[in-house]
């Protein structure tokens, strides 16, 4: 991700997600040297990202976001998958992420790849106070 792709990543944030996130997030975040982001592109048109922030030899994912006239074509998997890639080559050893109880088609897609609910945040998100399930994925 570069700073020229933040207004459509803003368009995915909102259409995304209750709170979304602001431009000066994303801003800091690209300006953050332990945070990585990551866009798929059609063309010209940014239709997903993800990112994630280096914590030691974890990776910690922050946000992962799928247009909604691009859902269920793979972008989410093969994003989830070049992150992850990314972690190995930068020596990560390990993954973890938050994701909502009622939001069962990212778990799946977690655990696909491998992710095992470790313990709960009850109450963490301000708009709706769902539960924030914690996953982890170890490298092998």
């Amino acid at each position: 991700m570069q700073l020229r792709d933040i207004p459509d990543v803003l368009v995915i944030e909102k259409l995304s997600f209750p709170i979304p996130w602001s431009k000066q997030a994303f801003v800091s975040e690209l300006n953050n040297r332990h945070a990585i982001y990551l866009v798929a592109r059609d063309n010209d048109m940014i239709c997903g990202y993800t990112g994630m922030w280096l914590i030691f030899d974890e990776g910690h994912i922050t946000n992962l976001a799928v247009h909604p006239a691009y859902r269920r074509r793979g972008i989410g998997r093969l994003l989830l998958n070049s992150l992850i890639q990314t972690g190995k080559k930068q020596g990560l050893r390990r993954f973890t992420l938050e994701v909502r109880r009622s939001n069962l088609a990212a778990q799946k897609l977690y655990a696909e790849f491998g992710f095992i609910q470790v313990g709960v945040r009850p109450r963490y998100y301000q708009d709706d106070h769902d539960d924030a399930l914690i996953m982890w994925k170890e490298l092998d």
